[in-house]
C-alpha cells in the first residue's frame, strides 16, 4: 500500500482533478494450470469479475456498473469451434455478478482489444455516458485443445445468447495472395519483420540471435517471479537460442521458446470509472490508478503493401499523441508492457518510441506472451491489470502499454500513472493520426508476378521434422510487391538460413496458382 506521505500527496492533487478524470479502480486476474472441462468459460469471467469488485474495496461499485465489455473470445473465429462458447457471455456473467441491467459490448478480433477497450470507454465515461464500466476476458485454450483431442462434452459452454453491438471494425486481416502463401498464420509473418530488421540493422544473423534472446531471457526474468505466468521459469539468453528437440525452430529465426504461449487457461477482469464517482463511492483514492492517455493507430492493413517491413508508423504517431496528452515524456515512464507475441513486436515498438529494447527498466510488467502466456486476444488485459498493482506497489509514477493485433497492424496504447492530471480528459483524435497513415504511399501487389524479384526479407517454416516452407518478400523492377514461397526442396531451405537470401535476385513462376520463386 501507498506510505502515508504519498496518500496525503495523492488528495493534495485529486482534490483539483476534473471529476470527468477516467481512473481505473480495480483488477483481477486468475491462471489454471490443470485443465477442466467442468469450468465454463463463464465461470472464468466470473472468478476474475468477482475478484476485481473485492480490489475495488467498496461493495458500492457493484451497484455503480452500468457497462461490461467483453474480449472477445479468439475461438469464436474458427469454424466449428466458435460454436462452443457462449454468444453473450456479458449479460450471464452481469447477472452472476448481481449487475443490475448493463450496457453490454464486444471487442473485435486482435490483441490491441483490451487496450482500445481502456481507450474506447474512457472517452464515454468522462463524457458521462457510463457510471462504472467492467472489461473482461477469458481464454480456455488448454482445456478446449484438450478436449478437442479427448472427445470430452463442453456443450455446457454455450448459450443461447445473441451477440451484444461490437466495438470496433472486424475485418479480414490479410489478402488472398498472403493467405495462399502462409502469411496467414504469425509463426510466419512475425520472422519476416524480424529478418528486415536484422538485415536494416546490418548485423549478423548470431549477433541478431543472440540480442533477441537477451531480451526474451530479461522477460523469463519477470515471468519467474510472477505468480500468474504460465511457464514461471527464468531461461538463460543460451537457452532460448539452442536449437534442440525441445526448442526446434518454428519460423526462422525463432525458436519455440521465442514463439508466444497460446495453450493457457487464464481470464482477466478490470474495472474503470472517473475520479467523481469514485468520490461519490467512497473509493479510497491509494487505489486509483489515471489513464492519462491513450491512442489508437493502424498500420497500412495488408503487410504485403507496407514499403517498410520492419517500421510502424502507427506506433510511432500514436506514442507521440498519448505522449503530448499525458505530458509525459518517455524517460518519465517506469514500467513498461510492450505487446510481446515475438521479439520483432517488440523490437519495433521500441524503436518507434526510442526506448532500447535492453533497457533496464525493461519491457514487460507481466514476463510476456512467450513466457507469462498469450491467451489469445486478452493477453494485455493481463498487462493492464497487472499495471495497476505494479503502480499501486511500487513508488508510483507512470507505465506504459502498448497492444498489438494481427501483424504490427492494429495498435492501442495507452499511459498510467499514480499521479493525477490537472486538466480535463480529453480524447485524442486517432481520426486525424489514421488519415495520416491512410494517406501514406503504399506498394501495389503485382497483379503478374513472373520475371524476376528481389528478396526483401524472408523466412522458412518448420514442422516437427524441420524446415518446410520458404517464404519470401519480394521487389519487382516495376516497384511492385511480390509474396511467394521458394522450392521446398531442404537443401534450398537450408541455404536460405544459413546464405541470408534478402537483396538476392530469383526468377518467378506459377505452381498450381502458388508463386515461386527460384534463386
Amino acid at each position: 500500500m501507498l506510505s502515508p506521505s504519498k496518500f496525503s500527496n495523492r488528495i493534495e492533487t485529486t482534490m483539483t482533478t476534473p471529476d470527468n478524470t477516467p481512473i481505473l479502480v480495480g483488477a483481477g486476474q486468475q491462471t489454471w494450470r490443470e485443465t477442466d472441462a467442468g469450468r465454463t468459460p463463464l465461470d472464468a469471467l466470473c472468478e476474475v469479475g468477482t475478484a476485481a469488485i473485492a480490489d475495488v474495496g467498496t461493495a458500492n461499485i457493484t451497484g455503480a456498473i452500468d457497462a461490461l465489455a467483453m474480449v472477445r473470445f479468439i475461438a469464436d473465429t474458427t469454424p466449428g469451434v466458435g460454436a462452443l462458447f457462449p454468444r453473450n457471455p456479458g449479460s450471464a456473467l452481469a447477472e452472476r455478478l448481481g449487475i443490475a441491467d448493463p450496457a453490454v459490448y464486444q471487442g473485435t478480433i486482435g490483441g490491441n482489444t483490451p487496450q482500445y477497450l481502456v481507450n474506447h470507454f474512457a472517452g464515454k465515461l468522462a463524457r458521462g455516458e457510463h457510471s462504472a464500466v467492467m472489461l473482461a476476458g477469458a481464454e480456455l485454450l488448454a482445456t478446449l485443445f484438450a478436449v478437442l483431442r479427448s472427445g470430452e462434452d463442453i456443450s455446457a459452454w454455450a448459450d443461447a445468447g445473441t451477440e451484444p453491438p461490437t466495438v470496433g471494425v472486424e475485418r479480414e486481416g490479410h489478402t488472398a495472395v498472403e493467405l495462399a502463401h502462409g502469411l496467414y498464420e504469425p509463426i510466419n509473418t512475425y520472422p519476416l519483420f524480424e529478418n528486415s530488421l536484422r538485415h536494416h540493422l546490418g548485423i549478423t544473423q548470431e549477433a541478431h540471435t543472440a540480442q533477441i534472446a537477451e531480451l526474451c531471457s530479461r522477460m523469463s526474468a519477470v515471468a519467474a517471479d510472477n505468480p500468474y505466468a504460465w511457464r514461471p521459469q527464468f531461461q538463460t539468453a543460451q537457452q532460448i537460442s539452442t536449437v534442440e528437440k525441445r526448442n526446434r525452430y518454428i519460423g526462422y529465426p525463432y525458436t519455440r521458446a521465442m514463439n508466444p504461449i497460446l495453450e493457457v487457461d487464464m481470464a482477466a477482469a478490470v474495472i474503470m470509472t472517473t475520479v467523481g464517482r469514485a468520490r461519490e463511492l467512497g473509493i479510497d483514492e491509494g487505489r486509483w490508478i489515471y489513464l492519462r492517455g491513450g491512442a489508437d493507430v493502424n498500420d497500412i492493413w495488408y503487410v504485403s503493401e507496407r514499403p517498410t517491413l520492419h517500421a510502424s508508423p502507427a506506433i510511432r504517431l500514436a506514442w507521440n499523441a498519448v505522449s503530448t496528452q499525458a505530458g509525459i515524456a518517455l524517460d518519465d515512464i517506469a514500467h513498461f508492457d510492450l505487446y510481446s507475441c515475438f521479439p520483432s513486436a517488440v523490437h519495433v515498438a521500441c524503436n518507434e518510441i526510442g526506448l532500447n529494447p535492453l533497457d533496464e527498466r525493461g519491457v514487460t510488467v507481466t514476463g510476456g506472451l512467450p513466457f507469462f502466456g498469450g491467451p489469445g486476444n486478452n493477453y494485455s488485459l493481463h498487462a493492464i491489470a497487472q499495471m495497476l498493482e505494479t503502480l499501486r506497489h511500487g513508488d508510483g509514477g507512470h507505465g506504459l502499454i502498448t497492444a498489438n493485433g494481427m501483424y504490427l497492424t492494429k495498435h492501442s496504447l495507452g499511459i498510467y500513472s499514480t499521479q493525477a492530471p490537472q486538466s480535463a480528459w480529453q480524447d485524442t483524435d486517432s481520426t486525424a493520426l489514421q488519415r495520416e497513415i491512410d494517406s501514406a504511399p503504399r506498394l501495389a501487389v503485382a497483379s503478374d508476378p513472373s520475371g524476376s524479384a528481389t528478396i526483401e526479407t524472408f523466412t522458412v517454416g518448420f514442422d516437427r521434422e524441420g524446415p518446410k516452407r520458404g517464404i519470401v518478400i519480394a521487389r519487382n523492377s516495376a516497384g511492385e510487391r511480390v509474396v511467394a514461397n521458394t522450392p521446398d526442396d531442404e537443401a534450398t531451405l537450408k541455404q536460405m538460413m544459413t546464405g541470408d537470401p534478402i537483396g538476392q535476385t530469383g526468377n518467378i513462376h506459377l505452381r498450381d496458382g502458388i508463386t515461386i520463386l527460384e534463386l
